[in-house]
């Protein structure tokens, strides 16, 4: 029953999010590459909403997949596109913090973790089957495919963090979507700007 409601209110953030999203645009920051984390999630015990739990609990995996994908990109080569494989080690260590503040929040609500997405087909999401396809992949295609599914994942977290924002009720967890939605940004920016990148399609 918890899963079945999570799942559904995932569905809710997703198109509340979106809806705010077309409502107010996609702006973007030029600004540089900045930590979503810069400040510390609280220890103190805080009241999370099911927005709030869905949101992690969705977050959480969307952030596991991109490090994964970024660890399997380790052992291929990088002279064809180094400027996003700089990036993506700026996303690593950036994703890895916002697990550590999520699961922080968790924590401090008293709330379980649940991997109620495991095999789900979500936008933005990494898949295993995504993963399986990138190993398949000769070098030549690497940077373009990689570069493609981490501006998915980024694309849709910045949907979530509206959403959350707009529908949750935790002023600390809505206070960190702020943060990684702005984060989020100038990761967009700097994937789509690199030397080289193609230029995205509108409404991309």
């Amino acid at each position: 029953m918890r899963a079945g409601r999570l799942v559904g209110v995932v569905a809710t953030l997703a198109a509340t999010a979106l809806a705010v999203g077309l409502a107010q645009g996609w702006g973007r920051s030029d600004q540089a590459l900045t930590a979503s984390s810069a400040t510390a999630v609280p220890t103190a015990p805080v009241v999370l909403n099911g927005t709030d739990d869905a949101f992690i609990q969705l977050l959480i995996p969307m952030n596991e997949g991109a490090v994964a994908l970024i660890d399997q990109l380790d052992t291929r080569p990088t002279d064809a596109d180094p400027s996003l494989w700089t990036l993506l080690g700026e996303l690593r260590k950036a994703h890895q913090a916002e697990l550590r503040d999520l699961r922080g929040l968790l924590a401090a609500g008293n709330v379980p973790e649940l991997n109620i997405h495991a095999g789900h087909q979500m936008p933005g999401m990494v898949t295993d089957v995504s993963l399986a396809e990138l190993r398949a992949a000769p070098d030549a295609e690497v940077s373009s495919r990689a570069a493609a599914l981490i501006r998915a994942h980024l694309a849709q977290t910045v949907v979530l963090c509206r959403g959350e924002q707009t529908a949750g009720g935790s002023p600390e967890l809505k206070a960190l979507a702020g943060r990684i939605q702005q984060a989020r940004a100038a990761e967009l920016s700097t994937l789509d700007n690199r030397f080289g990148a193609p230029t995205a399609a509108p409404g991309g």
